[in-house]
This record gives structure tokens, sequence and C-alpha cells, in this order.
């Protein structure tokens, strides 16, 4: 399946820095997906990425979508060489759901809010017509593509709306939303796509397309402010599609030849990364994000919360099962430790434990 890369800094980094020179970038990605554990290596039904520009050009973000496969766009190449920005999004698409299309490929925008999606909701075709139902007709007409990922970003803004916080306040666009905002719609939007597959009578775990309800739900929002991302299944015995992070103060190339690496000169993060899977080999450079939880970036700060319902394993020790993810193309065999080992060395995290509070 698809790929994505979120960059958040405190300073503008050059596009091409990010997506298109190091040596296993996004772009790479798309046609060389190596750490990818299935037999499908390309992610090659089109690309999208997601800017924001200075605030005298507002407060919405700046889209370049194509179908064609991103290796093979002169005009990405142009633009990123040229463009810079403190906030990044960038997405390779492998189809799913959805014909190839440009109102299909990620990221999706509604005002100052962006969004994007790695997975699948499971049992889609069963749910579709139900969860189009359950939204306001708004956010039902601002669905321009045929995607299960779109529709989850309807959702998302109808939950937003719900919970107190409208997606049009024109205040809020210029200000942000918040991230514990965005963090409650991410957690609204995934509780209600569960409540659709659980209501599908004589549901089955495992099977083939349309009888498997399992979702791979690593969605990714943002304001232009704070960043919310999550890896999640709906499965207490399943992986996640995977997820990583990095933070650092600087993130450039070492010896040429496209290796780049993230350096930590202090305790600070002025540069953060999430990413279905690293941009680099550096093994120390990449956290692999625990399955079933929330990453939030906030004023250079990552938080990570875990998802406390039905699919929550509170045992660290306990291992899921790789099958499911790896038969979607959705698990990268990252360069690095376990994920609880790999926080504990990782001085910008800070995780949340629903009992003991802060760990960190």
């Amino acid at each position: 399946m698809c790929r994505f890369l979120v960059y958040k800094g405190k300073d503008e980094i050059l596009l091409s820095k990010l997506i298109l020179e190091p040596a296993h970038s996004i772009l790479t990605q798309s046609y060389d997906s190596r750490l990818r554990l299935d037999s499908r290596p390309h992610n090659g039904d089109g690309f999208g990425i997601g800017y924001y520009t200075p605030p005298s050009l507002g407060p919405t973000p700046c889209i370049f979508t194509s179908t064609i496969p991103a290796w093979n766009c002169i005009n990405l190449s142009r633009l990123a060489s040229k463009t810079t920005s403190p906030l990044i999004f960038a997405h390779v698409r492998a189809t799913t759901e959805g014909a190839l299309s440009d109102s299909n490929c990620h990221p999706f925008t509604h005002g100052s809010l962006m969004w994007m999606h790695n997975g699948n909701v499971g049992a889609w075709r069963r749910i579709k017509r139900r969860l189009v139902d359950s939204i306001a007709e708004k956010w039902f007409l601002s669905v321009q593509g045929g995607t299960d990922s779109e529709w989850a970003f309807a959702l998302f803004l109808d939950s937003m709306e719900r919970l107190g916080h409208n997606p049009d306040d024109q205040t809020k666009l210029l200000e942000g939303f918040g991230h514990i905002a965005l963090r409650q719609a991410m957690l609204k939007t995934i509780q209600r796509i569960n409540a659709l597959i659980a209501a599908i009578p004589d549901m089955t775990h495992g099977g083939g397309k349309e009888s498997d309800t399992r979702s791979l739900l690593n969605f990714a929002v943002t304001d232009g402010h704070s960043v919310v991302c999550s890896r999640y299944v709906s499965s207490r015995t399943d992986e996640a599609a995977s997820l990583f992070f990095s933070s650092g103060t600087t993130f450039r190339e070492h010896a040429g030849q496209g290796n780049f690496r993230m350096e930590r000169l202090d305790k600070g993060a002025d540069i953060v990364l999430v990413a279905s899977e690293p941009l680099t080999w550096e093994r120390n450079n990449w956290v692999p994000v625990p399955t079933n939880s929330v990453l939030t970036i906030h004023k250079q700060t990552v938080l990570i919360h875990p998802i406390v319902d039905e699919y929550y394993n509170a045992d660290p020790a306990f291992e899921r099962s790789k099958g499911f993810a790896r038969s979607k193309g959705l698990i990268s065999g990252a360069p690095g430790a376990s994920a609880n080992a790999s926080l504990a060395a990782t001085p910008a995290a800070e995780v949340v434990d629903p009992l003991r509070g802060k760990v960190r």
C-alpha cells in the first residue's frame, strides 16, 4: 500500500532535501520500497505533496498532486528544488479503493486542515453507505474522490464539529485548532469507524476482501500548527502498518550519495519527521511508534498516547502478528531497536500512560 511522510520544523526546509535527495527518500520508496516485507515494492499510483506557505499568502496549504508515478514526474523535481516550508506532508499511493485520478491523491484538505492515510478501512463496501449517512451534508458534499481515505477525512471533519470545533471557524483557520482538539477528533473518527464495522451482521475477522473487518488506520492530520498521527489496527493480535519518527536539531547529508542523518546537538527537537518507512539507514535515528497509539507534535515536542479501546493491549512484551499488515504491504523492517527501548532513549518524546500519566 501507500507510504507517507511528515516534516515539522522550527525552520523551513527545501523540499528536495526531504523528498528527493535522501538515499531512501519517499520518492525512492515509490519504486524501491526495499524495507517493505511483501512482494509488491511499488507505490506508483500517483503522489501528492502539501505544504504551508508564508502567512501573507493565507492559512491554507498548497497542494500538488499527480497520477504520474513520483519517480517519473519532472515537475516534482522542479518544484521541490525551489520550494521551502516548515510543515510538509508527502504521500505516494498504491491503489486499494478509488480510481487512478488526481482527486484520489493524498493529501486531502479543508481550509487550513490537511489529511492523509496509509492503510485501509475494514469491510469498506459494507459500511460506506452507513458512514455517508452518518455525516452532515456539507461534509458529504466536500468529498471529491472515491477513496476510503477521503471519506475518513469527511468523518473526521464531522467528528470535529460534533466535539464543538467548527472546521470552518475563521479564527481557528489562522490560529489553529490546538493539538488536543485534533487528537480528540482523530480518536472519535477511529471509534466511529469501529462502531460502523461492529454493526455489520455476521461480521468475520479474516477471510476475503469483502469479509475482512480489520482496519489499518495510520492517519495524519495538521492544522498548520500541530500534527497528529495515528498508528492503529482494529485487532488485539495483529500488528499495525509501520510508522516511525525521528527528531533532532539538524537533518543533513553526510559523506555524499544521499546519506542523510538526523543529528542532535541538544535535548530539543528543532526537526521532527514521521514516516511510514525510514528515510535513512541510521539505526539510532528512527523510533517505531507503538501499535495502537497517537503521536502528537506540539511546539516541536513529541507526545505519544495509547489508544485505549477494545483492541488495546497493556502488556508491552506482547508480540503481535505481522501477517495481516505484511499481506497489505504495510510493514517495514525498520533499522533499529524495539519501540519501547527506542522511546526510552529519545529525549524529545513524552510517553503518556493512561493509568500512570506521563512516563517522561
